[in-house]
C-alpha cells in the first residue's frame, strides 16, 4: 500500500486539511495558499474523506470529489489525497495514529477553519488531536469570536501561538495552535450545493 502514498522524508513540514470536500472551491484553495505562507509549510495534502462522521448524510462520490479537488487546487506543494480511505481510519485522530506510524520523522501541523474550531470539542479525541500535533486556525467568513471562545480554545489558552509568531508553528512541539486572519474568500461547499452544484453527476440524458 505504501506505494499509493504521498511522499514526504523526515524533517518535511506537512499541513494536513481534512473534509469532505463536498465539493471542493475556491475557499478551499484560498486558506491552503495562505497556510503555507503562514505556518511555514512545506506542503499541504488535502485528506479528502470518505464521509464526515458528524454529517448526517454521505457526501457525492469520492472520485468525483477527488477529480473536482484537483481541478480547483493546483499548486506544486499541494497534494489531492483520498488518504483515509486507503488507511480505513474514520476519524481524524485515527488518522494521525497511522501517519505517525508511516512516516517518523515528519512533521504534521493539522490545519482547519475557525469555524472547524468552534466545533472541535465535538470530535473523536479532540484533546489528542490537540496533544500530538500544532494545530492552525485560519478565519473564514462569519464570526470568529466562537472558535476564541471554543471550549478548545479555553482549555489550550495558554499554548495559543500569536499571530505575529504564525510562521514558526510547524516547527514547534505539540500542544500549540495558532489562529490567524486572511483575506476573505466567501465561498462554501453547502451553499454550492444548495445551488445544485452537483447537479451534473446525477444528471442522465
Amino acid at each position: 500500500m505504501r506505494h499509493d502514498l504521498p511522499h514526504a522524508p523526515p524533517g518535511c513540514r506537512v499541513g494536513l486539511l481534512g473534509g469532505s470536500f463536498d465539493p471542493a472551491h475556491e475557499g478551499h484553495a484560498h486558506i491552503t495558499r495562505e497556510a503555507l505562507k503562514r505556518f511555514g509549510l512545506d506542503r499541504v495534502w488535502w485528506l479528502v474523506s470518505p464521509g464526515n462522521p458528524l454529517k448526517a448524510h454521505g457526501p457525492a462520490p469520492l472520485e468525483a470529489r477527488l477529480a473536482q479537488a484537483r481541478a480547483v487546487m493546483r499548486h506544486p506543494r499541494v497534494e489531492i489525497t483520498d488518504l483515509e480511505a486507503r488507511l480505513g481510519t474514520r476519524f481524524t485522530a485515527e488518522t494521525l495514529d497511522r501517519l505517525f506510524v508511516l512516516y517518523p520523522g515528519v512533521r504534521f501541523t493539522w490545519l482547519m477553519g475557525a469555524d472547524n474550531l468552534a466545533e472541535f470539542h465535538r470530535w473523536e479525541r479532540w484533546d489528542e488531536i490537540m496533544a500530538a500535533v500544532p494545530v492552525g486556525v485560519i478565519a473564514r467568513p462569519g464570526d470568529r469570536g466562537a472558535a476564541r471562545t471554543s471550549p478548545a480554545a479555553r482549555r489550550f489558552r495558554a499554548e495559543r501561538l500569536p499571530a505575529a509568531q504564525s510562521r514558526l508553528l510547524a516547527g514547534h512541539l505539540a500542544p500549540v495552535w495558532c489562529l490567524v486572519n486572511v483575506p476573505m474568500v466567501d465561498a462554501s461547499s453547502s451553499a454550492i450545493r444548495a445551488e445544485g452544484g452537483w447537479d451534473w453527476l446525477t444528471h442522465t440524458d
